[in-house]
């Protein structure tokens, strides 16, 4: 049986981690929620099975045990205000945290058994010229490059930077690695697997930028704007963006305009609008792709819209709608995100 996870708002009516199951007619069924509130971000380790959630209003971090239900085995500070996003290093040594309102991140030190064992959290300056979201930093993204890193996408202050990471995980001091356009307001990056290209949605300005190795950190190679032309709106925000599996699809959504993009990828990982389609809901603010089918959880309506996908890798159809109130995350209990 194939299980999904809805992380929650619980101002929006959220009941907690939300479980979905799939069964053999490829028809999805909401489960049981288990309690951990304002889940804005979960992710699995591959080594320990340990899971690791934010609790954004809480400001803290919570470690459940795989084994047996969703044990508490830890729980610490995030190092900052409305964590939002987690990354772990390859080595699985250590954790990383995007706060948004504080726009700081931390850097997690994870023992052998995958629980804290110290941190580092560094506090971002800046600001960007719109006034009403960008009046400070905003960590919103979170991640390692393949030598480990840390990269952080900061909305408040249109910039991509990085981290050099100590042995015992002191960070450096952040080097710019990419500087958005004014106003933008970078939100997510997504990394290609094997090729040197990162694809960066920006939030306040909804656009789509291919970013590749520079002289001196990331160039911008290609920009696609992600709104029609025809639905151009000021109160359109750029939301969630993952890669398929085989990396040949890119999946991009707009929230207030409330659609579905799905870009073909070529052998230079540049990108190609195959179908912009509507979201199945409103505020479309997260996405999983999973088993020949798309999950899209919709924040304001309180849906996970599940689309089946064509031989295209095209969201075809009338999706399937599930009710899960508050609805901000989606993964499943069996990988790193």
């Amino acid at each position: 049986m194939t299980r999904a996870l809805v992380g929650t708002y619980a101002a929006g009516g959220g009941a907690g981690l939300v479980q979905l199951a799939r069964g053999d007619e490829r028809a999805w069924r909401v489960l049981a929620a288990v309690p951990v509130t304002n889940a804005s971000f979960v992710l699995t380790s591959a080594r320990s099975g340990h899971h690791y959630a934010v609790d954004e209003v809480a400001g803290t971090i919570a470690v459940y045990s795989a084994a047996g239900g969703w044990a508490l085995l830890a729980e610490v500070p995030s190092g900052g205000e409305a964590p939002c996003h987690l990354a772990l290093s390859a080595d699985e040594r250590f954790l990383a945290v995007a706060n948004y309102a504080s726009g700081s991140v931390m850097l997690l030190a994870l023992d052998a058994r995958g629980l804290p064992a110290g941190d580092d959290v560094y506090v971002y300056a800046g600001s960007g010229p719109n006034r009403e979201r960008q009046e400070s930093p905003h960590a919103h993204w979170v991640g390692f490059s393949p030598s480990g890193e840390l990269i952080a996408v900061d909305l408040g202050a249109d910039r991509v930077v990085v981290h050099a990471v100590e042995e015992r995980g002191a960070l450096s001091p952040p080097r710019k690695l990419y500087a958005a356009p004014p106003g933008s307001g970078p939100r997510h990056l997504a990394f290609h697997p094997t090729l040197p290209i990162g694809y960066l949605v920006s939030e306040l300005v909804p656009e789509l930028t291919v970013l590749a190795p520079g002289v001196d950190g990331l160039v911008a190679v290609h920009r696609e704007p992600l709104l029609d032309p025809a639905e151009a709106s000021g109160d359109a925000l750029g939301g969630a963006i993952v890669l398929s599996a085989d990396a040949q699809r890119l999946y991009v959504t707009t929230r207030g305009t409330d659609r579905l993009l799905t870009f073909a990828l070529d052998a230079r990982g540049l990108p190609t609008l195959l179908a912009r389609v509507p979201s199945g809901g409103a505020s479309p603010r997260h996405l999983l792709p999973l088993d020949g089918q798309l999950l899209v959880a919709h924040e304001q309506d309180g849906t996970v819209a599940i689309f089946d996908l064509d031989e295209g890798g095209r969201a075809a159809g009338t999706p399937q709608r599930l009710n899960v109130p508050g609805a901000a995350f989606l993964a499943t209990d069996r990988e790193r995100r």
